[in-house]
């Protein structure tokens, strides 16, 4: 379609009538995009995984009930991209007043710039295009953002090159929240604004106007505002003032993905996995243990649940394992990429930045705290494949001397060798979906995940340089009756004669 380019051009589009854009406010086209989008049975917000039966609703809600509001959840959970998601709530092209600072509506322009442009051009007035992406203005509230910054000031250099008077509309300098007019404005972290600049949001939404320093003038903005904050922050570096919270029409709590596979949803979509020059083979329990080091991290008390763990940690310890299974690969000249358990304690350096360690967790140090996580993730995972499986065949023949070194140093092909000795071992895997005629690759991951989950159950033992080994029998205790082949508590003992 070809779009107007001048006043005349617009009046003739029905779509473009005065009375419709002048009636139809932000809110109002966000709430009928989306009621058209709920009709049609489509995503409200393509992309966001695990909030459809939580999240999504109340954000539906604030919505239709054209409602400013907020976003409150611990980090990494995908505050800011549901905020930009709302784009899609707006129509595909807006029209205004070509050159407008503040994005003005040609047939009610607010600013004294494009009310003298009209007077001089009338009908001729060029006529510009905005799409949903350009109306979208994010701020990241930090304490040294200023009124000027979001309202905006006098500009004198724009008075002298004008020629202009300083007390006359023509010197503003606008600031961030008039040029988002007619669309969308997100304040992230809005903790971190400080008391006095909140302060400047009470008119835009209660009254829905703001004053710029130095003019007696109100400008009346058509904007929708949305936030987000993190509830740490309230008291670590600031808070939310009671009055603007009163004027917040929704706050909707976000939370990290309720199950396993959730996360690991989210994580395939936003981890870099599909790597040039290698085919990468991506085991399910490789990937349910990296999700399940985020779940055991949320529930641990060596770390800070106040502070959250986030979405983040998955997917960064996803990318590390793939490139360090791809490192293999490239000094092996193995043409399929594999990751294994082993990638994974290689990947801590993508974890440990994301923890916040609690007194307990601070004395122990993070690399321990991590490698309890992954163990503990391992176990889960493997309760899951091999729940009730009979492993005394393999953890008979460690307990009568045998080891095996799996190591990154190693090709596939000879550590599978090694592993051919183990009875039992390989004819396990089918359990994983390893089949005997799988590549070395595929197979020596299975077989390492088999033996780290009866080291994760202490059944076999494992080195620091990742040799399996036997593992350390643990003595067995006495029952205060008497177990047969151990000597009785010493108190029912009988007394020498």
């Amino acid at each position: 379609m070809n779009l107007p380019r001048t006043l005349a051009e617009l009046r003739e589009h029905k779509q473009f009538s005065q009375a419709r854009l002048t009636a139809r406010r932000v809110k109002d086209e966000l709430r009928e995009n989306l009621i058209a989008k709920l009709r049609g049975g489509c995503p409200v917000f393509p992309g966001i995984v695990g909030y459809d039966d939580t999240v999504v609703p109340q954000i539906v809600n604030a919505i239709l009930s054209r409602h400013n509001f907020i976003l409150l959840g611990l980090r990494g959970q995908a505050k800011s991209r549901i905020l930009r998601a709302l784009t899609c709530l707006l129509d595909p092209q807006m029209p205004y007043v070509a050159g407008c600072e503040i994005h003005d509506n040609p047939y009610a322009p607010i600013c004294r710039r494009c009310r003298e442009l009209l007077a001089v051009e009338g009908d001729h007035t060029p006529i510009a295009w905005l799409a949903p992406e350009a109306r979208y203005v994010e701020k990241l509230a930090t304490p040294d953002v200023t009124i000027a910054d979001l309202i905006g000031d006098i500009d004198p250099i724009k008075a002298a090159r004008g020629g202009h008077e300083l007390s006359s509309e023509l010197t503003v300098h606008y600031g961030l929240l008039p040029r988002a007019n007619r669309g969308i404005f997100a304040v992230n972290e809005l903790p971190d604004l400080a008391g006095k600049i909140q302060v400047g949001l009470f008119n835009i939404m209660q009254e829905g106007d703001v004053q710029i320093k130095g003019y007696p003038i109100r400008l009346p903005l058509d904007v929708a505002l949305v936030f987000s904050a993190n509830p740490e922050d309230y008291t670590a570096r600031g808070k939310i003032i009671t009055p603007l919270k009163d004027r917040i029409g929704s706050e909707i709590r976000t939370h990290y993905p309720a199950t396993v596979e959730e996360s690991a949803a989210i994580t395939a979509q936003e981890a870099w996995a599909q790597r040039d020059g290698y085919q990468l083979h991506l085991p399910k329990y490789v990937r349910e243990v990296i999700e399940q080091v985020a779940f055991v991290a949320r529930e641990d008390k060596k770390i800070d649940k106040r502070s959250g763990v986030s979405q983040r940690l998955p997917i960064t310890c996803m990318e590390n394992v793939i490139s360090n299974a791809e490192r293999r690969a490239i000094l092996h000249g193995e043409q399929l990429v594999v990751p294994r358990i082993g990638d994974i304690y290689a990947a801590m350096p993508a974890i440990t930045g994301k923890l916040e360690l609690e007194y307990e967790g601070e004395t122990k140090g993070a690399d321990f705290v991590v490698r309890e996580l992954i163990r503990t993730a391992v176990a889960k995972t493997y309760d899951e494949y091999f729940h009730g499986a009979n492993m005394q065949q393999i953890v008979q023949w460690f307990d009568l001397g045998g080891s095996v070194k799996i190591q990154d140093a190693t090709p596939a092909a000879e550590i599978l060798q090694e592993l051919k000795g183990i009875q039992g071992l390989l004819e396990k895997l089918s359990a994983v979906e390893v089949k005997p005629r799988e590549p070395a690759e595929v197979q020596v991951s299975g077989a390492e995940f088999l033996l780290e989950g009866l080291h994760a159950h202490k059944r076999i033992g494992r080195t620091e340089e990742r040799v399996f080994t036997a593992g350390e029998k643990q003595p067995r205790r006495a029952e205060s009756s008497g177990v047969r082949g151990e000597e009785p508590p010493l108190r029912n003992r009988r007394p020498f004669n």
